[in-house]
């Protein structure tokens, strides 16, 4: 497996895992090859509609885009197999 096979695969089982919660702007944050265990760490972003902004207040404050939720998802290379999926804490 390759890194865009990676990211690929990490993207897809994101999108069809959180498929009913209608997510927007998914994306590659980071990938990396973890040598110590022969599995890829790819980050994916993405913003699902009740993290928009619902006021002007918001507006104001700067928080005109919707915010980002980030999933690590743990892929062995071997077999393209998902072996895990967890939330990473946006970076601000």
């Amino acid at each position: 497996m390759n890194v865009k096979d990676a990211v690929s695969s990490a993207k897809r089982y994101i999108i069809d895992l959180l498929a009913d919660e209608n997510l927007s702007n998914v994306g590659l944050e980071e990938v990396e090859l973890d040598q110590s265990t022969n599995q890829w760490i790819v980050t994916i972003g993405f913003s699902r509609p009740w993290d928009e902004p619902r006021n002007a207040l918001a507006a104001l404050a700067g928080s005109n885009g919707p915010r980002r939720s980030y999933k690590v998802v743990r892929i062995d290379n071997q077999n393209d197999q998902v072996l895990s999926v967890k939330n990473r804490e946006a970076p601000f």
